[in-house]
């Protein structure tokens, strides 16, 4: 078993990512894991991850607050508990447009080995 207590989480720090704060929760230097690792961020008001696509899926879950998801071509308002799967190449955007905080966890899958 291997805990990671949200208060004591690594941050990292992304590329294209603006005010707000990421933390691995799970896999990479967190600890070990298989084939994902989990990450949440705290979105400030304003905060945002401008557009950029990755060649792996991500696995999105608002936890609080509001996010809105954009992939240049569909836009969608995301809530506490809703949540969203970005394709493989998808170009996404996430921006928090309200005028509180919002944490959002991310699953993905580790790249494959070459």
């Amino acid at each position: 078993m291997n805990v990671t207590r949200f208060e004591t989480a690594t941050e990292y720090f992304p590329p294209n990512h603006h005010d707000m704060r990421c933390l691995r929760l799970q896999g990479h230097e967190a600890g070990p894991a298989d084939s994902l690792w989990l990450g949440v961020s705290v979105i400030a008001p304003g905060g945002h991850v401008e557009s950029s696509a990755s060649p792996l899926e991500k696995h999105y879950v608002v936890l609080e607050g509001e996010l809105t998801l954009s992939t240049g071509a569909e836009t969608a308002v995301l809530k506490a508990f809703d949540s969203c799967r970005m394709a493989p190449g998808e170009p996404r955007e996430i921006r928090n447009h309200s005028s509180q905080p919002a944490k959002i966890l991310l699953a993905m899958p580790f790249p494959p080995v070459v």
